[in-house]
């Protein structure tokens, strides 16, 4: 059941990309669409939790920096920047580029807080870095948008930051109250650069054409908001809940071919056989270098340094 939950969450972060690209052909720009996302799944589910579990809600006076940081970073800066690249490369591509941020854990882990990894970490670092190379295709001149690769890249880098942050709080704060106010906090974070109030809000009553595809804008929004995020979040909680974190974050991967096969479906974006290629490498070499992380020695998981290795599945993309 818990692969079930897990494999549902990763299908339905899948979503993510190509409804946000229905939102753009409408006239919304991708910030004003992450500043919906966000404002849209964090009412519901503050909603939700005040009246069936508000005890979740409390945040801890510690914890007030970390509850910020996590809005900002692990929130926020992962949504917009995903959003902005989105625009300029593939969902499929920009999926893939994101999913290299556990390869970031593992040399952050061990050159900044200086623990030892297995050789082999460093081996599956070396093949995502081959594999990335052949997806933007080097020998070509790199012919996929430089700013678009340079987005998804800060994308991942802040993907990484969110499992740091996600691997240092305790019992002390609660799963879902956590997730909630970051995706409120983002929305309030975002409001300066997103601007709301100039949202073509009439846009949602009409409808926009991607691929041969019609959708209805304010469906697309709904989904966007319901399934996109909060099912993608609630059940990657609970998929984090029933299996180990090297299992959940495996299955998680799911969501890099479904991103690409719902892209191919609805916008009609499609991947070369060399970039098809690479992406399994890039895959490959994130999971080796992210299940080392997990399979320390006894006495290396007792060490204080230990819990920085922990990877959780549930990822906060797209």
């Amino acid at each position: 059941m818990g692969l079930g939950i897990a494999v549902v969450s990763a299908l339905c972060f899948g979503f993510s990309g190509p409804m946000a690209k229905y939102l753009g052909a409408a006239g919304l720009t991708p910030l004003e669409a992450v500043w919906v996302r966000m404002a849209g799944a964090g009412l519901i589910l503050l909603v939700v939790l005040a009246i069936v579990r508000p005890r979740a809600l409390r945040i801890p006076r510690d914890r007030l920096l970390f509850f910020a940081a996590y809005a900002v970073v692990a929130v926020a800066a992962v949504q917009a920047l995903f959003f902005l690249a989105i625009t300029r490369l593939p969902v499929g591509v920009t999926l893939l580029i994101e999913y290299t941020s556990p390869v970031m854990v593992a040399l952050w882990v061990r050159f900044v807080r200086r623990v030892r990894l297995p050789r082999t970490a460093y081996l599956g670092a070396l093949i995502a870095v081959v594999g990335l190379a052949i997806v933007v295709q080097v020998w070509e001149g790199l012919r996929l948008d430089a700013l678009g690769l340079l987005l998804a890249v800060i994308a991942s880098a802040c993907c990484a930051g969110y499992f740091l942050l996600s691997d240092s709080f305790s019992d002390d704060v609660d799963t879902l109250g956590l997730i909630t106010w970051g995706m409120a906090g983002s929305a309030v974070v975002l409001l300066p650069i997103s601007r709301p109030w100039q949202i073509p809000w009439s846009a949602f009553a009409g409808a926009a054409t991607l691929g041969g595809h019609t959708l209805p804008v304010l469906g697309a929004t709904v989904w966007l908001i319901l399934i996109a995020t909060v099912a993608a979040y609630v059940t990657g909680v609970t998929a984090v809940r029933r299996l180990s974190a090297a299992v959940g974050a495996t299955v998680a991967s799911v969501e890099v071919i479904a991103g690409a096969v719902i892209a191919w479906v609805l916008l009609g974006e499609h991947l070369g056989a060399a970039q098809i290629a690479g992406g399994v490498i890039v895959l490959t070499g994130a999971l080796i270098a992210q299940s080392v992380t997990v399979r320390l020695s006894p006495a290396a998981a007792t060490a204080p340094e230990a819990s920085a290795v922990r990877l959780p599945s549930g990822r906060p993309s797209g």
